[in-house]
């Protein structure tokens, strides 16, 4: 069967439309960094070995938080330029927050073979 949705019309569809994508995928995402950290730091102090992953995985909640908050008032104003503006930070911030999350899975993978 094909597809049936609706192309969009503008800029402006295609923009609220990735913002409603980003938004509820980085709020998940802040939950996974949370989660990672309480597991590290579980494992820290039984293990007595200290690693650079919660740290990453911290500063990686706050660019998924960034992500978030950014598409969640993108998706709030009514003007075309801010909406812009604010997608394009939800957009570099949350590719940026999946990179540093793929740098703590092998900073994690590494520090557990060792």
């Amino acid at each position: 069967m094909k597809d049936r949705t609706p192309l969009p019309n503008s800029r402006a569809d295609l923009d609220e439309r990735t913002c409603r994508l980003i938004c509820p995928i980085a709020a998940a995402m802040v939950g996974v960094c949370l989660t990672g950290i309480g597991i590290l730091q579980v494992s820290v102090s039984l293990a007595r070995q200290t690693t650079l992953a919660d740290d990453l995985l911290a500063i990686d909640a706050l660019l998924f938080l960034t992500a978030m908050l950014s598409s969640y008032f993108a998706l709030r104003l009514d003007s075309a330029r801010r909406l812009h503006r604010l997608e394009q930070l939800a957009d570099t911030s949350f590719i940026g927050a999946m990179l540093l999350m793929t740098c703590a899975c092998f900073v994690i993978t590494y520090a557990v073979h060792i």
